[in-house]
């Protein structure tokens, strides 16, 4: 039987590891982790993240041939594949802070692997990396393997949280990249194998390492560029009266472009876009390439931008102050059917609301108040550690509260932001909504979700990205 085991049980390793146990019943698959209360949930009826479609895949598999420990070094030691899917955050001191990212887990795993390994393994990177990590995880690997062999592969994840099981059930392609040799080429083939069970051959890409690195992280940021190609359009449409959605349908129907990713929002969010961005700034710079650096500089500084902006238009709006005053927020997680808040925009929201003393009462379906507070007090890129090395109880931010209901959370309110784009706000009570609320009476819609005309007839003035501008809001405007 072929033994697999996973390192780090997050939001990568998790998932992936239960559909691969759910389409290879002959296959044994073990996630190992070093934090118990994260093992200890896998085990329990309540996992440790959200994701539809899970439950099922884990209940299904979990005690047959999935299962979830902490004895790491033992399951490490006996496994033939090794998915290493632990945390790299960028670097916050040193050489390349701020972009480059911290190989320390990575660099521990690999020497955990050559410590116990028995017999010969393929080490796969599952986790985001910097290009050329392959090399430096091989010599480590090499020069303490007491004559074992390993084989590494670059085996990138190319998940959407919210989707992440109907993405391992149909990807739009598996991507492993190898070394050219014989001995490369034939831990290819084992791996294909694996995903084989399920995924059309065609779909399943094979590259050389270096190309599998850089495929990622160029994925992530075009995906980025994206976003931040609509964000910019956003701004100019309203301040010419254009409708974004309108441009970006136009804009989408050209089949060489394609409508996704054409969402314009408050920003975009996520454990990886990023960070990937920055790590392929680093990789730009210190390959001798400035300008291709500050092109992809670029993403983020607009990504900025739009938060800034989102933030200016709410304290312009309403009177240039924000103090003391309650302001309801509509979702906190980076976006809809996740519980994920890695990088969300709703943090930079709402700091920048707190910094003008605004009360915040946040409401979002699936994550914890603890979360929440943890999330609004971390310092930058902090979150990216296992949660272990994080700030053990995080100092409450007293102008926030968190509620379980979102008519609560506008009780009183004088403003409300949507900030992520959960199904049920758009099914919400708004006559309820404004008649408990102070007026005048603001909706920011940072997803573009509400009826904007609905709720102007009701009696809001309304703010929508990129939509044009309630008449209001053009005697007001923000002023950056």
């Amino acid at each position: 039987m072929v033994k697999i085991c996973c390192i780090g049980a997050g939001y990568v390793g998790g998932p992936t590891m239960a559909v691969i146990a759910l389409k290879c019943p002959s296959i044994e698959v073990v996630v190992v982790d070093i934090s118990v209360a994260r093992i200890t949930a896998w085990n329990s009826d309540q996992l440790p993240i959200y994701e539809p479609g899970l439950d099922d895949v884990v209940k299904e598999c979990r005690g047959r041939n999935l299962f979830f420990s902490t004895d790491v070094e033992k399951h490490v030691s006996e496994a033939d594949i090794v998915f290493v899917s632990v945390n790299t955050p960028t670097k916050t001191r040193g050489l390349g802070a701020g972009k480059a990212a911290d190989l320390t887990y990575w660099e521990s795993a690999a020497r955990m692997i050559a410590d116990v390994s028995k017999s010969d393994k393929i080490v796969v990177e599952k986790s985001t990396v910097p290009v050329k990590t392959a090399e430096a995880i091989e010599k480590i690997l090499t020069h303490n393997s007491k004559g074992i062999k390993f084989q590494i592969l670059s085996n990138p994840e190319f998940l959407a949280e919210g989707t992440a099981i109907e993405d391992l059930f149909k990807p739009d392609r598996v991507l492993i990249g190898g070394r050219e040799t014989p001995e490369g080429q034939k831990a290819i083939q084992a791996l294909k194998d694996v995903y084989a069970h399920w995924v059309p051959e065609d779909r399943i890409l094979t590259t050389n390492l270096w190309s599998a690195e850089l495929s990622k992280l160029a994925a992530n940021a075009f995906l980025a560029q994206r976003i931040s190609s609509v964000n910019a359009m956003s701004a100019l449409c309203e301040n010419t009266g254009a409708d974004v959605t309108q441009v970006s349908y136009a804009v989408g129907k050209d089949t060489r472009i394609g409508p996704k990713f054409l969402n314009a929002s408050v920003g975009f969010g996520g454990s990886c876009f990023q960070k990937d961005i920055l790590n392929l700034v680093y990789i730009c710079e210190c390959n001798g390439l400035p300008e291709v650096a500050e092109y992809w500089k670029q993403v983020i500084k607009i990504n900025d931008y739009q938060k800034n902006r989102f933030v200016n238009r709410v304290v312009s709006s309403m009177f240039n102050t924000v103090s003391t005053k309650k302001i309801a927020i509509f979702g906190f997680a980076f976006k809809k059917d996740t519980g994920d808040t890695r990088e969300t925009p709703a943090i930079d929201v709402c700091k920048g609301l707190l910094g003008d003393k605004a009360m915040l009462s946040i409401y979002d379906p699936q994550v914890t108040e603890d979360q929440i507070q943890r999330d609004l007090t971390m310092k930058k890129f902090d979150w990216d550690h296992p949660v272990h090395l994080q700030p053990m109880s995080p100092t409450t931010v007293k102008q926030v509260t968190v509620v379980w209901d979102a008519y609560e959370a506008t009780k009183d309110a004088h403003g409300l932001c949507i900030l992520t784009e959960w199904d049920e706000f758009k099914t919400l009570d708004y006559q309820k909504i404004y008649d408990n609320m102070q007026k005048p009476a603001f909706v920011f819609d940072g997803r573009n979700i509400v009826n904007t005309q609905k709720l102007r007839e009701i009696g809001f003035i309304v703010y929508s990205i990129g939509k044009p501008l309630d008449a209001w809001l053009k005697d007001m405007p923000a002023v950056a």
